[in-house]
């Protein structure tokens, strides 16, 4: 019951930033740092990364916390799926999260679902190695 408390907050603390991040992103960086090209591709994909990072990382603290079985069939899993449904969303927008298609946003939310299964695979290791160290 604790495992999944905690598992629960640190979910809940992912959500928060996720919303935090992107207001802020919306409210003050898409007016401050849209000056040059690659700001302005920044901005503008900075919400679709976030989305697919945080998201994805829900999965992550689960499968850490609670040492599921498979734990790293089910982030890979994950990963994807959140990828797909956010590069559908772009193709086809059906939440009206999307104004216009963008393949930029794709990449973002690629290179964020990556960037979950890396910090997955990092976590992985820094829990393996501090096993080591306590043997």
């Amino acid at each position: 019951m604790k495992n999944i408390k905690k598992a629960v907050a640190i979910n809940a603390i992912l959500f928060a930033a996720l919303f935090g991040l992107i207001s802020l992103n919306k409210e003050f960086f898409r007016h401050s740092l849209n000056n040059t090209g690659f700001q302005k591709v920044f901005t503008d994909c900075f919400p679709n990364f976030i989305a697919a990072y945080l998201i994805s990382l829900l999965s992550v603290s689960a499968v850490l916390i609670r040492k599921i079985k498979h734990g790293r069939l089910i982030v890979y899993a994950c990963a994807i799926v959140v990828f797909l449904i956010l590069m559908i969303e772009e193709i086809k927008p059906m939440w009206g999260a999307n104004e216009y298609y963008d393949s930029n946003d794709i990449i973002a939310s690629g290179v964020g679902s990556f960037f979950t299964i890396i910090t997955y695979e990092l976590l992985v290791l820094f829990e393996k190695r501090c096993k080591q160290r306590e043997k």
